[in-house]
């Protein structure tokens, strides 16, 4: 594995590499191309290799790769670039991974799809979640298992061949023809994953960047910077992780203070693997439970495109799972939206699993609490006379994850619900990713196989990132209300100076009851003879007006798709970031800001009049 060239500059990079690599959980927009994403940057940094120039100011102006540490970040993009270099293999090859099961199921899934036979073998140890009956009989993947002490024992077949082994140096990989998969165990750090051959990559590699992606987390960059000073160094790893426990009941504590819920929280190392773990965990309950029976998941079309993408990927793999659409912005109402859904899904006797947002995103609306009680508690029969079996209530907190749903006196109570909330945002301020779930006392006996599909899943939190929640959990409400405060001033003075916009933001009465988000989303005012040329004109718009935001206060108005930050103002167009992956007809192409407690308000809006007086 010798490249002293190779080696020597990523050291050079690792010491120079700006400091957001390490710490930013985000991606920012203004140099970010998603067509071209980790590509980009990778050519850029191969022409900063050849050029040898490893300078500070050099790195800050690769293009972002990829978005959040899900799909990957600098750091993991620079670990997966040097082990493809000292081996000689295409970049796209390499992937990286937080969990040590994931890539194994990435390969699976693929192969359900193409109906590929896959032959696992292994040296040592499995990963110690994996379980060989549950992804089989809950996850559908089908797959033969060999432990072998030498690679020689591994022959060739028709099918995929996948070999795992735990590795305590980092890059260390045998290449044998026999072998399509190579998967390289590295405990707490996650896991590397290597391709083999062009044409396996040319079948594979988009499919599993998408696994990691949708439904766990690129190597965090903390554990990367740790695995590439192993890499250069051509040492042992050494993984220090502290005494995680007191952290860890710090941050089950704040959960429970915070959703006055009865139940134990999970955490995981995002918002996505958290709802993953939701998913599969229901469904699991529902294949024990409800034997035979059809599995409905209804997802709003125009929601979190990393929550419309999941659940369709997870109804996909599955024969008995298919996706119900919950229409519930604009002129739909949630309400009224769940009382059709159920009412058919009571018809098929099928089990329903609702995932909705409260407040909506972007359009920042929150339903009739009590009418929409009373649509999820009301008893539906199925055509036998039977009383139709009740709905779980996935709620996405995230906006307002301050607000009581869960408690003993709150008013999902007698519902079963679980909520969760993206710990990328208000959670953590931005700081890391992990995001966490809890059960209402009626989702009790639901909150076991979650966290079963959790741990199978390798997604709990790292120790890092749950140092990270126990330090901003404590201040987050404080927060939360900072931010609100910032956000009504800003949009009252948005409704004074450019009267023709509307804003979608809650109303003084709903705040009055808690919720009180720090997002609003705008729709600017437009011209033009026809609708196209009025939509065209409204585009350019949106743009102008960040634009001018992020360049008039680059210290702190960035073009980014976060939200819940410590400090500044982020700025996006759903249509074009958040809803990446949603169908064209519900994608949203206005203007969502959001502000955090501590900001220069004052030139904020002074930017702002500018924006009006030019239009």
């Amino acid at each position: 594995m010798q490249d002293n060239k190779t080696l020597n500059y990523i050291k050079d990079v690792v010491t120079n590499m700006p400091k957001d690599w390490l710490n930013l959980t985000t991606h920012r927009l203004d140099i970010y191309n998603e067509e071209l994403a980790k590509v980009q940057f990778l050519n850029e940094l191969e022409a900063l290799y050849v050029a040898n120039n490893s300078t500070t100011a050099a790195l800050n102006e690769l293009h972002t790769a990829y978005d959040y540490i899900r799909l990957g970040h600098p750091l993991s993009c620079v670990l997966e670039w040097g082990i493809a270099k000292l081996h000689g293999l295409d970049t796209q090859n390499v992937i990286s991974f937080d969990s040590n099961t994931v890539p194994i199921l990435s390969i699976l899934r693929k192969n359900l799809f193409d109906k590929k036979d896959t032959n696992i073998y292994y040296k040592g140890s499995l990963p110690s979640n994996f379980n060989e009956e549950v992804i089989k009989t809950v996850y559908g993947y089908n797959f033969n298992l060999k432990k072998i002490s030498s690679t020689d024992e591994i022959e060739a077949t028709n099918g995929s061949t996948v070999f795992i082994e735990e590795q305590k140096t980092i890059g260390a990989v045998t290449l044998n023809s026999n072998i399509d998969f190579y998967i390289n165990l590295h405990g707490k750090l996650g896991s590397i994953l290597v391709v083999n051959t062009t044409d396996n990559a040319k079948a594979y590699v988009k499919d599993i960047q998408h696994v990691r992606r949708r439904e766990t987390i690129a190597m965090t960059p903390a554990n990367s910077l740790l695995a590439l000073n192993s890499l250069t160094t051509e040492a042992e790893y050494t993984y220090n992780e502290e005494d995680v426990k007191a952290d860890k009941a710090s941050v089950l504590a704040s959960i429970k203070d915070i959703t006055r819920a009865s139940t134990k929280p999970l955490v995981a190392s995002s918002g996505l693997s958290i709802q993953y773990a939701i998913l599969m965990g229901l469904i699991n309950d529902a294949l024990e439970n409800y034997k035979g029976k059809a599995i409905k998941i209804v997802v709003p079309p125009n929601c979190y495109g990393g929550t419309n993408d999941q659940a369709r990927r997870v109804a996909a793999c599955l024969p008995n799972v298919a996706i119900v659409d919950l229409p519930v912005d604009g002129d739909n109402d949630m309400v009224q939206s769940i009382h059709t859904v159920l009412d058919a899904i009571a018809t098929e006797d099928a089990v329903p699993l609702i995932i909705a947002e409260i407040p909506t995103n972007p359009r920042v609306e929150v339903p009739n609490l009590l009418a929409l009680k009373e649509a999820l508690s009301k008893e539906r029969k199925t055509p036998s006379g039977e009383v139709a079996i009740a709905p779980v209530f996935i709620l996405d907190q995230t906006f307002c994850p301050n607000v009581h749903f869960l408690g003993e006196e709150d008013v999902l109570a007698s519902v079963k619900t679980i909520s969760f909330a993206s710990g990328s945002k208000f959670p953590s301020g931005g700081k890391c990713t992990a995001g966490y779930c809890v059960g209402n006392s009626k989702a009790a006996d639901l909150m076991a196989n979650i966290e079963t599909h959790l741990t199978l899943c390798d997604n709990e939190a790292t120790a890092l990132q749950y140092s990270i929640l126990a330090e901003q959990l404590p201040s987050m409400n404080k927060r939360i209300a900072d931010a609100y405060t910032n956000t009504r001033n800003f949009v009252n003075f948005i409704h004074q100076n450019l009267p023709g916009a509307k804003i979608n933001f809650v109303s003084q009465e709903l705040a009055s009851e808690g919720f009180t988000p720090s997002v609003f989303s705008l729709d600017l005012p437009t011209k033009g003879d026809t609708e196209e040329e009025r939509e065209t004109y409204k585009r350019a718009l949106n743009l102008k007006l960040i634009n001018l935001m992020i360049t008039k206060i680059p210290n702190e108005s960035k073009f980014c798709v976060s939200y819940g930050q410590l400090k500044g103002c982020y700025w996006t167009i759903p249509a074009t970031s958040t809803q990446g992956t949603t169908k064209e007809g519900d994608k949203d192409y206005i203007v969502r800001a959001s502000l955090s407690p501590n900001l220069d308000l004052d030139l904020h809006k002074k930017v702002f009049l500018e924006f009006v007086a030019s239009i």
